[in-house]
């Protein structure tokens, strides 16, 4: 997009306070993700605490999972749209809304209703990274970014020994009392210090698209999270993937055809943004992986000679510290990605992630070994998603940087479904028996962390054909200068 001669500039710089639009947008960020991790901790006892069968309290984490993927894309088209700033306070809302249901309910129908809610606040990381590709200078925008993005992981990490602890001390309602005040808290933070960017596309939003996607998304997630128990060969498994197919190209052939697409593909098809999503998919599994085994083996009993026989409070605690390295690595992602480009720090992301898999292979038999292959594995977790805003953000128009980073972060969630797809089939394969009950053997550990290292250096694979610098489409010097509104009228933005 190339900058009107006319066109005034936003007037915001000496307005924004960069340090606390960083801090408030970040926090915001976790507030959000901790909701992926908040309902772990009561996993066991939903049955009982909701009056349901075992196989249908799965729908209190299925369904954040599922609404999230289908808000994500939709509200950061609606941020480019009708203001990020507005959609990130639509998006905490709804995680309020969905808590304070969660809150009142004891039995699984409003359960379930309130994680759906809960879910549809995940566009709040992506659209925080467009606010600031918007608002903040240009030296501070890589370190804020890499900051944001790692929020994503920092959330779920700390969110599992917090819940856990709250579960056991308290009453289970209390969580979701507490997600709720954080939301209140943050929302309350973003009205206060948060600009509204001027950026907008304006022109009409994609109905058809944003259903055809949503119904997509939901066919092959569903299938892909609910297939172990089904069966990966049952008619329903495979119909709902057949059918994710078939309106994936139907979703296609209308975003190539309408004047306003829900998801610009042709902007999708270049080659940085196309490796950049593939990339991350496979980054979403790995680092996944890691939250699948580490916890059990830190909790299945002493007596199978390779579980160390603790609580689900010190698997939390154990898991804690990795949250903290990816905020950590933030400011190293940043100095990585303006002295060597963020093709290089992503690299090097895949690099340190398939180290800490190959750690975690032959280090698995004490507390403190764990605490350093999840800290190794965050390190790398932390260092590559940093890189991909920027990659992302290089790529493609400001007026569609808020679409362009939630797909970005869909992919991300994809890359996790299908990494605890394949990690259930492995560890239900590869058991041992205990007292009569079939638990994963050691070796089924060993095969996940194997597929997880696998995984980063597929990614290192993918990093390396993106271009040596970012493409600069529309964006400025630094993909972040062009901060003037988007054309105003029904144009698409994307001139």
């Amino acid at each position: 997009m190339t900058r009107p001669p006319s066109a005034p500039d936003t007037g915001r710089t000496g307005e924004v306070r960069p340090n606390a639009v960083v801090a408030v947008l970040a926090f915001g960020g976790i507030s959000v993700s901790l909701m992926q991790t908040l309902v772990v901790p009561l996993v066991p006892q939903l049955p009982a605490l909701l009056g349901a069968p075992a196989g249908d309290t799965a729908w209190a984490v299925t369904a954040t999972l599922l609404s999230s993927a289908v808000a994500t894309p939709t509200v950061g088209r609606l941020g480019d749209m009708y203001g990020k700033r507005r959609m990130v306070l639509f998006s905490l809302a709804m995680l309020v809304a969905g808590s304070v249901v969660c809150a009142l309910s004891d039995s699984l129908a409003p359960m379930v209703v309130g994680r759906i809610l809960q879910g549809m606040a995940a566009g709040v990381i992506p659209l925080g990274i467009s606010i600031m590709r918007d608002e903040l200078p240009a030296e501070r925008l890589s370190g804020a970014t890499a900051l944001m993005s790692a929020s994503l992981g920092v959330g779920g990490a700390l969110g599992l020994p917090a819940a856990a602890f709250i579960a056991e001390n308290t009453d289970w309602h209390a969580l979701f009392w507490a997600a709720a005040a954080l939301g209140v808290l943050a929302a309350v933070l973003v009205v206060t210090i948060v600009p509204e960017s001027r950026v907008r596309t304006g022109g009409r939003f994609d109905l058809p698209g944003a259903v055809g996607l949503s119904v997509a998304l939901l066919c092959m997630l569903l299938a892909i999270s609910k297939g172990a128990d089904w069966g990966w060969s049952s008619a329903t498994t495979l119909g709902l993937l057949a059918a994710a197919a078939a309106v994936l190209l139907v979703w296609g052939w209308w975003e190539l055809r309408t004047r306003q697409p829900l998801v610009d593909l042709r902007t999708t098809a270049r080659r940085q943004v196309l490796l950049t999503n593939v990339a991350s998919i496979v980054f979403g599994f790995a680092m996944f992986a890691m939250s699948l085994v580490l916890p059990q083996v830190l909790q299945l009993p002493a007596a199978t000679g390779y579980g160390l026989g603790q609580t689900i409070l010190v698997a939390g605690l154990v898991m804690a510290p990795n949250g903290l390295v990816m905020m950590a690595m933030s400011p190293v992602s940043a100095r990585i990605t303006q002295r060597r480009g963020p093709k290089t720090t992503l690299m090097v992301g895949a690099v340190v992630v398939a180290l800490g898999y190959s750690l975690g292979l032959v280090m698995m038999s004490a507390i403190w070994q764990l605490v350093v292959v999840s800290c190794v594995i965050a390190a790398g977790i932390g260092l590559a998603y940093g890189a991909m805003p920027a990659l992302v953000m290089a790529a493609v128009p400001v007026s569609e940087t808020a679409a362009a980073n939630s797909l970005n972060t869909l992919m991300r969630s994809i890359g996790t479904s299908v990494s605890s797809a394949v990690a259930g089939v492995v560890l239900a394969h590869l058991t041992i028996d205990l007292g009569g009950a079939a638990v994963p053997s050691q070796n089924a550990f060993r095969v996940v962390l194997g597929i997880g290292a696998l995984a980063a250096l597929v990614a290192l694979a993918i990093a390396s054909f993106l271009p040596r610098q970012p493409t600069r489409a529309a964006a400025g010097d630094d993909g972040a200068a062009d901060r003037v509104p988007a054309r105003s009228g029904t144009g698409s933005g994307r001139g």
